[in-house]
């Protein structure tokens, strides 16, 4: 068996090298990534690539057809990972996340691939109200991310047939410790927040909905659909992916961590603008799917783990949202010393 990952080397990429590790330990592994957010590991154990075969370093823009020979499953997790990151870069995010990923897909078929996975996200239900949206539901992308993810979709689906088997994972939003830990995500940020300050500022009136993920169930949902028959879902599936469990306005994140952290001080700017990205999200196929493949942490366990992880390595950067921790600024920090241009790619 032989699995190639795009993009092993982010923050979702760490877990998912070793829960494919563990579950296949004869298989052969390969990443590929360009490397932007390599060096920020935020873990005492070992380097996570370690648990692969072979790492390839390059642009999935210009991604070598040759690496796809032999391959079972391709995971596709190469993308510009968040709303601040594609807001300034629109164009690259639509490169990126979108045609490069449905240009590996092309590729992967003509080479004979036989699954091909890809992370999207429930960011495509954009301004969704209180009822909680399903995969039939309407879409309303509000951002160059979003936007990427459902062209990505729209194309994939003319890919995929008996012989090339599509899953688009509309994942809830991700959060959790991870060997690469990013800050630049709800839960995440807040709970950095409560521990370098002792306070959580929500910047809007706290009533946006949001569905999570803790980061290593979203590479369990993962090695589902690696697995997956055509009876669960057919040659091309679109499954949002999280619990139903894990629907919580903004502000209940805040609350319940200043729970477990008692004494932290939750501000919410009343006068705010509600933010229009607001979604519930209806995860009963993914249930019914994958019944042993569901989500093992809840929002307590993921609270706590992050609360650990940050200890262990010594966190006390007051000053996070300045610093590596946050996407955008590292990719800033990159163009700023030359090593990429505006278009992300290598100089």
């Amino acid at each position: 068996m032989k699995i190639l990952i795009t993009g092993n080397l982010g923050y979702v990429g760490c877990g998912v090298v070793k829960e494919f590790r563990t579950n296949y330990p004869d298989a052969e592994i390969i990443g590929f990534d360009i490397g932007y957010f390599a060096k920020y590991i935020t873990s005492d154990k070992i380097f996570p690539e370690a648990y692969l075969d072979t790492q390839y370093f390059g642009d999935v823009r210009q991604f070598p057809d040759h690496l796809l020979r032999g391959v079972d499953t391709v995971i596709s997790l190469a993308a510009i990972s968040n709303d601040p990151i594609g807001n300034k870069f629109e164009g690259v995010t639509m490169d990126i996340n979108y045609r490069a990923a449905v240009d590996v897909a092309r590729k992967a078929k003509k080479e004979g691939v036989k699954k091909y996975i890809f992370a999207s996200s429930c960011s495509v239900y954009g301004a969704a109200g209180d009822e909680a949206r399903t995969e039939s539901s309407p879409l309303n992308p509000l951002t160059a991310y979003a936007k990427s993810k459902v062209f990505a979709e729209n194309d994939l689906a003319e890919l995929a047939g008996k012989e090339f088997q599509i899953t688009s994972h509309r994942f809830a939003t991700a959060c959790g410790m991870s060997e690469r830990l990013r800050l630049d995500l709800v839960l995440n940020d807040f709970v950095a927040s409560a521990i370098t300050s002792g306070e959580i500022t929500i910047l809007s009136d706290g009533t946006p909905w949001r569905p999570l993920i803790n980061v290593l169930d979203m590479a369990k949902a993962i090695s589902w659909s690696h697995e997956r028959n055509y009876s669960e879902g057919g040659d091309y599936l679109i499954v949002n992916t999280g619990s139903n469990e894990w629907n919580y306005m903004v502000k209940e994140l805040a609350f319940r961590i200043s729970t477990i952290l008692p004494g932290i001080k939750v501000s919410i700017n009343k006068n705010a603008q509600p933010d229009k990205r607001s979604y519930r999200v209806d995860f009963s196929l993914f249930k019914k799917l994958a019944p042993k493949h569901q989500p093992f942490y809840n929002l307590e366990s993921s609270i706590k783990n992050l609360i650990s992880g940050l200890k262990i390595i010594n966190f006390q950067t007051s000053n996070f949202r300045n610093s590596e921790f946050m996407r955008l600024n590292i990719i800033n920090q990159l163009i700023e010393d030359g090593i990429i241009n505006e278009q992300l790619s290598l100089v």
